[in-house]
């Protein structure tokens, strides 16, 4: 089988029938470097036109000029953006963008030197370099063409680190594997955008929102386009994210909604590349150093995550679906005679006259009083949280307002393609968030809910949209990714206007640049299997990694194997992710089976002590989470965050860290058994009192069902509440307590935890 070119036919499609006349334009190095009074820095580039066999100048072609304008933001950030054709969203309007106020532009310069200009800042700190110096090559043979000399630049964020552009990404003229930077025109017009960066050979990369592969990205192609994934055991994503960060010290932010297929060293193993399928390209170098301050950054661009409400720390009760209030309130109570704490039950697709179709209304029959019903519920100390999604059925009262005012997408001609079928009910339209009306008769619908005393609106779906139906004021395959945007940035401010700053919550599953403002996210369909377990915790370490403060996932998995609805979780499974879920953000139990705890009796006793445990350490989750939204960590977090020095640790994906103290090795298996690697520092073993230096790797430690790896930042203190509660409103914080792991910790056992949790 003879392969093909993978930078012409992978990267830029020109395989496919639609590109047959397409026509890829290369950037040759900058003509000239100026300074704007505003401070921002105009290069001017010129583009020449290649031959469609080889990628050779076309001169039949004049060469056209573009300009790319530069911008630095305090000592840590350089934006490039330009465009070829289209408009830029002006930055106060972009939702993508929520600025810091302490986020201030710098004035750059530009001063000569012998190879071009260098663009500096007031305090003569250079942030980028660009080239226009042209090498003289003794043509060696009458077979090869001339070389070509691309666009040259040197990006430095921080004044530090230094980020080239790929510019000689060749073999000889004409063979090139990245180009770094150009774009392809379609019909006259400029029709999707590339550029590359320089990669070292050992160089990492995380992020790019919930992926389910290996910690190191390296060696990858990613599609950036938010899908249903259909699990967690595939290449498909909920929640992409253009942002990646590096082990050289830089994350990379690519300000688009639309579709991205980037390349981490795999279709050129010495380029980052990327095709953006747009006419205009943004681009944030940003800096920082290490990989928690290259977050906060990104977090100052792009927003901070909201403070949440205490209780949403405690455990949510749920199963697909529960189908009446006495079906809820027995699931209640049972759980309260069991003594396992839990703060919250959901209730999911079966609330409506009609199993998931939704009309934002509690059926008569099986819920016939919701508001009392809801207020016997918070009497018992638990919240309500409902499901919905942002499709509108034509079997309920709404389908008619939403068409007449345009509050869903325009059907197209090929009524057909516009469908969506959940369970076996038939949706017409997605709710059109680009529409201000639309947005307001959609939170008129949640506020009805909250009224009755609904406290938390799970926002399923919102992956995809009718890519051939006809929006408000953006046209689809700009709006599929920011979708999921719009859609819980909707539900989460009418959520906070009624319940107040701090209060707010939503339960969402998928995610662009952004969604972490609007927290909690969760994990996916995820199968109730070790490997469903595995590549649950790697989607939330690359989301970690992505900008996401708050995560969680279905406590033991979603569906079964090979009987979606019927096969239940084995009981080690049951027992392992419950102790993966005490250690992440939130804790959600969900699936297409029962999941109650007391349905498993063999290890209910065990699940118990879990729950407890869980409910001790929530004002430490509490204190953790307000950490979350100052600076760029995540709750959990890989290992690489705090030990990016550490080559291993951006190769661990089945460990993270729980907030500042925790590092939390999961058994992922029924044999009890794994190795586990502890980083440079001193541990204390959080069952035994052990104390252990690092860096060692720890080789086939067994651990029974009753207990998972968890060792303590030695010196660190942890706060606890060391009692017994039913829920999070009996937690007085003013009676927590401190551990302090020092050579005064004997062990769980004997601490003022293991006196009223028996692990």
């Amino acid at each position: 089988m003879k392969q093909k070119n993978s930078f012409k036919y992978d990267m830029l499609d020109f395989d496919l029938p639609e590109a047959k006349n397409d026509i890829l334009w290369i950037a040759e190095m900058a003509e000239e470097v100026y300074q704007q009074s505003g401070g921002s820095v105009i290069i001017k580039i010129p583009f020449q036109a290649q031959k469609k066999e080889v990628f050779v100048p076309d001169n039949s072609k004049e060469k056209k000029y573009y300009y790319m304008e530069v911008k630095a933001y305090d000592d840590a950030i350089v934006r490039c953006s330009i465009s070829f054709g289209g408009k830029f969203i002006e930055d106060n309007n972009n939702p993508m963008i929520e600025w810091d106020p302490s986020l201030k532009q710098e004035k750059l310069y530009v001063t000569k030197n012998k190879n071009g200009w260098d663009i500096v800042d007031d305090n003569k700190v250079v942030r980028m370099k660009v080239n226009n110096i042209k090498k003289s090559v003794k043509k060696w043979s009458n077979l090869h063409h001339e070389p070509q000399y691309f666009f040259n630049a040197t990006m430095f964020p921080d004044g530090i680190i230094a980020v080239p552009f790929m510019a000689n990404d060749t073999f000889t003229p004409g063979i090139v594997e990245s180009v770094s930077l150009g774009f392809v025109e379609r019909n006259g017009k400029a029709d999707r955008c590339v550029f590359a960066l320089y990669s070292e050979y050992n160089e990492k990369f995380a992020g790019t929102g919930e992926r389910f592969a290996p910690m190191n990205l390296s060696g990858k192609t990613i599609i950036l386009e938010n899908t249903d994934a259909l699990g967690v055991n595939n290449r498909r994503a909920y929640k992409n994210v253009p942002f990646y960060i590096s082990s050289k010290g830089y994350g990379l932010l690519m300000m688009t909604s639309s579709h991205v297929r980037l390349s981490l060293a795999d279709i050129s193993t010495r380029a980052v590349q990327a095709l953006v399928e747009d006419d205009v390209l943004d681009l944030f170098f940003i800096g920082g150093g290490d990989p928690e301050r290259i977050i906060y950054n990104y977090r100052r661009i792009t927003g901070f995550p909201r403070k949440i409400p205490v209780w949403s720390y405690g455990i949510w009760m749920s199963r697909m679906s529960y189908f009446s209030a006495q079906e809820t309130i027995d699931v209640a109570k049972k759980l309260r005679e069991g003594n396992f704490p839990c703060d919250v039950i959901h209730i999911d697709t079966g609330w409506f006259k009609k199993d998931w179709q939704c009309d934002w209304e509690f059926d008569e029959e099986r819920f016939p009083n919701p508001r009392e019903y809801i207020k016997n519920m918070h009497e018992m100390g638990f919240k309500i949280s409902v499901w919905q999604l942002p499709h509108v059925s034509a079997e309920t009262k709404h389908y008619n307002i939403a068409v007449e005012n345009k509050f869903i997408s325009k059907l197209t001609k090929r009524p057909e393609e516009s469908t969506s079928n959940f369970g076996d009910v038939e949706y017409k339209g997605v709710i059109d968030f680009t529409n201000p009306k639309a947005v307001e008769w959609y939170q008129s619908l949640l506020k009805n809910l909250f009224d009755l005393g609904v406290d938390v609106i799970k926002t399923d779906f919102g992956e995809n949209i009718d890519m051939n139906a006809e929006y408000f004021s953006m046209e689809p395959k700009k709006l599929h990714n920011l979708y999921s945007l719009l859609y819980q940035k909707a539900a989460f401010e009418i959520t906070e206007r009624a319940k107040g700053e701090g209060q707010a919550v939503i339960w969402a599953r998928a995610g662009w640049i952004g969604c972490q403002r609007y927290p909690v996210h969760w994990g996916g369909d995820s199968s109730s299997t070790w490997d469903g377990l595995a590549a649950t915790i790697r989607g939330g370490l690359h989301l970690g990694v992505s900008g996401f403060g708050f995560w969680s996932h279905d406590v033991p998995g979603f569906h079964g194997l090979p009987d979606f609805m019927n096969n239940w979780s084995d009981d080690d499974i049951y027992v392992r992710w419950t102790q993966v879920g005490v250690f992440t953000s939130h804790m959600r139990y969900h699936g297409a089976s029962p999941r109650e705890p007391y349905n498993y009796p063999n290890v209910s006793d065990i699940i118990r002590e879990w729950w407890k445990l869980r409910y001790a350490l929530i004002p430490y989750f509490v204190k953790q989470g307000e950490k979350v939204t100052k600076t760029g960590y995540p709750v959990i977090r890989a290992l690489l965050i705090h030990h990016p020095d550490d080559e291993y640790c951006w190769y661990i994906d089945d460990e993270f860290y729980c907030g500042d103290v925790f590092l939390v090795a999961p058994i992922i298996n029924s044999a009890g058994r794994r190795n586990i690697y502890l980083p440079k520092g001193n541990w204390v073993d959080f069952w035994s009192g052990d104390l252990i230096e690092g860096p060692v790797m720890l080789k086939d430690v067994y651990y029974p069902l009753e207990r998972m790896p968890v060792y303590c930042v030695a010196g660190s203190e942890l706060e606890v509440y060391p009692y017994i509660v039913q829920h999070t409103g009996e937690i007085d914080f003013n009676k927590t307590e401190i551990i302090t792991f020092d050579h005064t910790y004997k062990g769980f056992s004997k601490s003022i935890l293991g006196r009223v949790i028996k692990l």
